[in-house]
């Protein structure tokens, strides 16, 4: 286990499959580390873009840039997605050897990440769910923070690799256990964008200035990191920021659905999946989280 441990301390052969808004720096961040890596994307012109700026390789399917990889990162859409590029003769488990760790980034379902971890611990090769918070800032920044499920041994072996773009990595308890922290996150985030979103409405129909009443009250018990860092964009109705409404509204599906098997009450969870169904019908499935707000009619100033 020692000299398995070590590898991560040195240059890797590291594939990463998923070049959308998080996977791309990300997998930057691990290029300009120095590491060997190879991407696969649905649309290859995404892959060439990205070869270009990094000088790194590109696989021309999941499999193809998983061979030869220690490390294999994930990083797309939903479960369907995830089993797309995992299995048959042109998904990664077809070319991974025993002893490398595959990681998928993917906010998906706790089950997804159990039958992983069954499906690589069949071949010798280790999994961990890995999901990721901080948005596309987080990741162009290497900043994110990953909530991790799997063997302590993968992580170990794995985490020097996910400092580069991780400002906090954790381990919380076997396969399924990071889905199930970011669906603890979505929750959280769920119900303070719409607090905020009510706030602003409030200001707005009582003609203060909403954003010299978020720089005070931002100092006290009401700050959060979407006041500070959405709060004045709400006002502007600057909706631009990378985490679309379409993958919120994945996210809380799933959470949802968790609840439901494990008895969990979720009322303001299910209410704001709603109302972001109701940003869906004015357009705007790909407006960041934040427009939440637009359902309220909120002028800006």
């Amino acid at each position: 286990m020692s000299e398995r441990t070590s590898l991560a301390s040195e240059p890797c052969v590291i594939a990463f499959v998923g070049l959308g808004v998080m996977g791309y720096p990300m997998a930057g961040h691990l290029k300009t580390a120095g590491h060997d890596v190879a991407v696969y994307n649905r649309t290859a012109s995404k892959a060439s873009q990205w070869v270009a700026q990094y000088q790194g390789r590109s696989g021309q399917t999941p499999a193809d840039a998983a061979t030869g990889a220690q490390f294999v990162m994930l990083c797309v859409g939903n479960d369907d997605d995830v089993r797309a590029v995992v299995y048959g003769e042109d998904g990664v488990l077809a070319q991974m050897q025993p002893g490398s760790v595959l990681i998928d980034h993917t906010t998906a379902s706790a089950d997804l990440a159990r039958e992983l971890a069954t499906a690589c611990a069949a071949r010798g090769i280790g999994f961990l769910d890995a999901p990721v918070s901080g948005g596309q800032a987080g990741a162009q920044n290497g900043a994110l923070t990953i909530m991790l499920g799997g063997e302590a041994a993968d992580f170990q072996l794995v985490e020097p690799v996910l400092r580069h773009y991780a400002k906090s990595a954790r381990l919380l308890g076997p396969a399924g256990s990071g889905q199930l922290a970011k669906m603890v996150n979505q929750i959280c985030i769920a119900g303070v964008v719409q607090g905020l979103a009510e706030a602003l409405h409030f200001a707005n129909c009582a003609d203060l200035d909403a954003k010299a009443v978020l720089e005070v009250i931002s100092k006290g018990a009401a700050q959060s990191w979407q006041m500070e860092n959405r709060g004045a964009t709400m006002v502007d109705g600057q909706f631009d920021f990378g985490f679309a409404v379409d993958w919120m509204r994945k996210d809380l599906s799933i959470t949802l659905n968790e609840a439901r098997r494990n008895g969990a009450q979720l009322p303001v969870t299910a209410l704001v999946d709603q109302f972001y169904a109701e940003v869906q019908a004015l357009g705007g499935n790909r407006q960041d989280t934040s427009s939440l707000i637009r359902r309220l009619k909120t002028p800006t100033r």
